[in-house]
């Protein structure tokens, strides 16, 4: 009172609304640095396919209950069709990720995987839609960071490696084909189906396609060692969907711009974590990546 009687004006407070983007965003982002870094370590002591299956079956675990507080639905033809779409592509993404993961370094990978946003706005673009001022560049800076990310002359041992540099980089860009077709779905899904239900075609299909396959084979997989690494990407993965959901719900622009930064995160932590070594081109390619993918992230949402 005293400073408008003044003339004086205090600058406003930034409102809840305001800040909730930017938490839901940084939620989404620490939460999937977390998944993707757990992911290789458990891929590369019990597989790919057993470290899907038990991602996907914590993951479930976590869904189902949101699904029943979320209430009744009944899908139509077009609805079951886009969550049978949104199920096989996430599932075979995340085998896609993980096979990479188990031959290659995560601060290469992560980033690659990170490009899905920018794939969902070339399908976008197929399907009718306008690319917005300026994207068409930032899909190319894209194209040359993914590049320069997989150029690795000396590579170092993994062990258990399967696919040298190359062939990993095609892996996770693989993995970001199929994600990037999948947040298409993903975002017609949430035009008509509640938002819960955005999580659960890729748990239920790999219950049903890896999971249970593994366990009538009896081939599923599960060290002490891997367990720990399993439970935690499994849970990450949910919890990064829903914090995403509850930032975008107040500001898609700035959740899509802060939640596309889990790869710099990961990239980083494995530097730190994993004691992993990236050369400068490799560098120059990641940071091309991030920068990138959060432009490309705020032009198509804002």
């Amino acid at each position: 009172m005293v400073a408008e009687a003044s003339g004086w004006s205090q600058p406003p407070c930034p409102t809840l609304d305001a800040v909730i983007p930017i938490l839901g965003g940084l939620g989404a982002a620490i939460c999937w640095s977390v998944s993707i870094l757990c992911s290789s370590q458990s891929a590369r002591r019990i597989g790919a396919l057993s470290s899907l299956a038990w991602v996907m079956l914590v993951g479930c675990v976590f869904t189902l209950p949101a699904i029943a507080l979320a209430g009744p639905v009944n899908p139509g033809a077009r609805e079951v069709s886009l969550l049978a779409v949104s199920g096989i592509t996430n599932v075979v993404g995340i085998l896609f990720v993980l096979t990479a993961l188990r031959s290659g370094k995560v601060s290469v990978v992560a980033p690659i995987t990170s490009t899905e946003g920018a794939i969902a706005a070339v399908i976008a673009v197929i399907a009718g839609e306008q690319l917005a001022p300026g994207a068409g560049l930032v899909l190319g800076a894209i194209v040359v960071g993914v590049v320069l990310a997989a150029s690795e002359r000396h590579p170092e041992a993994i062990e258990n490696a399967r696919f040298g540099p190359i062939a990993t980089a095609l892996l996770a860009l693989a993995a970001a084909s199929c994600f990037g077709i999948n947040l298409y779905v993903s975002g017609l899904i949430g035009q008509e189906l509640p938002l819960a239900w955005s999580a659960l075609p890729a748990r239920l299909t790999g219950v049903l396609l890896i999971a249970i396959p593994l366990i009538l084979l009896r081939r599923l997989r599960l060290t002490r060692a891997a367990a720990p690494f399993v439970l935690v990407t499994g849970l990450t993965e949910v919890l990064g969907i829903a914090s995403f959901a509850f930032g975008a719900r107040e500001g898609i622009a700035i959740a899509s711009v802060i939640s596309s930064q889990f790869a710099a995160i990961a990239a980083v932590a494995a530097v730190i974590l994993l004691r992993e070594r990236l050369a400068r081109v490799q560098v120059v390619g990641v940071a091309t990546i991030s920068v990138g993918v959060a432009v490309l992230s705020y032009l198509t949402s804002a």
